[in-house]
């Protein structure tokens, strides 16, 4: 039996929404991580960082990921894993890769729920973004949106040292935003599901009993029989759009991308 993982973003209260607000996960571009904690599906964006996701996913297939500690956690703000020493500075045996902090991709790929005359601020999927303003990207010469990932709670970066260009198998998790972060690591995706997993993993660096990623798998990879049915709302459905619409009424001038987080599914 298929399980239904219909994402929703918090407090929607969208039971018995309709099915044009939701649309369908991209199985290789999901990411299942089983954790002694439970379970976490991260969409991930290519459309952000493709040489980091697809790095992602190759270490994923190469099992390089099974087993590792969350090695660092820190109460309000990350959880960091995915280095093969379970410390800071470990790699794997691939190269190193180039910053990937900002991204050019063309406007209808993006939901814009956030326009100002100084930058706008939106979704591509589940990951948000702030991006430049309308007039400045009508300067550009290919009228592409210019952009870059919004640290906001459950979204998934590239952990470095202090180079820029030494990310290399460390990922992280947001529990909380840190939009100091945004220009400066990689942001790879966003957990639709387990944002309440990573803000229950084991605190400490390291945790005096570390939590593991058990097993992580690109959902692709995963037998039909046991895939689960990804759904995530649709940031342009009349569901979501409402619901910003709400949000921005209440919070007025201090509404920001981080406002709408990411909840488990209802069952």
């Amino acid at each position: 039996m298929f399980r239904t993982a219909t994402v929703l973003f918090a407090a929607l209260g969208l039971i018995g929404a309709a099915p044009a607000d939701f649309r369908q996960l991209d199985p290789e571009n999901t990411l299942v991580i089983d954790t002694t904690k439970g379970r976490i599906v991260v969409e991930l964006r290519p459309e952000f960082a493709p040489q980091a996701v697809a790095r992602i996913k190759l270490l994923a297939r190469e099992k390089v990921y099974d087993g590792l500690q969350f090695h660092r956690v820190i109460d309000g703000f990350v959880a960091q894993t995915g280095n093969p020493n379970n410390r800071d500075g470990g790699v794997s045996a691939h190269p190193d890769l180039p910053p990937e902090f900002s991204f050019r991709i063309p406007t209808e790929t993006a939901t814009v729920v956030v326009g100002r005359s100084d930058g706008r601020e939106g979704f591509v999927g589940a990951t948000p973004f702030a991006a430049v303003s309308a007039n400045e990207q009508r300067l550009s010469p290919d009228q592409r949106l210019r952009g870059w990932g919004a640290y906001c709670p459950g979204v998934m970066g590239m952990g470095r040292q202090a180079d820029p260009g030494t990310a290399n198998s460390e990922i992280f998790f947001m529990r909380e935003a840190s939009r100091r972060l945004d220009h400066d690591y990689t942001v790879v995706g966003r957990a639709v599901e387990g944002l309440e997993v990573l803000r229950a993993v084991n605190v400490g660096e390291p945790p005096a009993v570390p939590d593991l990623m058990l097993r992580v798998r690109v959902a692709a990879d995963i037998p039909v029989a046991e895939r689960p049915d990804l759904r995530a709302q649709d940031p342009r459905g009349p569901a979501f759009q409402a619901r910003i619409a709400a949000l921005k009424r209440s919070k007025g001038a201090g509404f920001t991308i981080c406002d709408p987080e990411i909840s488990p599914p209802r069952r």
